[in-house]
């Protein structure tokens, strides 16, 4: 069985002319996309909206987090703060 429909592919493939020619903008900023990923997605997107047949977005558990991470703000508190108290 298939991944995804015909219409993700209609989709994707439209989003991927728009991308050559530069016409494709991304959402709410209506930037030009450069990358091909990204003009993927807008055509992935367009798809599921319009109620094609592709497998749903990836839940943001797995993914790692864009962000500095605490610990190492918080161990470079700490060392300052001792070498302070001496």
């Amino acid at each position: 069985m298939a991944k995804y429909g015909k219409k993700a592919s209609t989709k994707v493939k439209r989003a991927m002319h728009e991308r050559k020619r530069g016409e494709l903008k991304s959402g709410r900023s209506g930037k030009t996309v450069k990358s091909r990923k990204q003009a993927i997605a807008i055509g992935l997107s367009e798809a599921r909206r319009a109620g094609g047949k592709v497998p749903a977005k990836k839940s943001s558990k797995g993914r790692k987090s864009g962000g500095k991470s605490s610990k190492k703000t918080k161990s470079s508190r700490a060392k300052s703060t001792r070498s302070k108290s001496r």
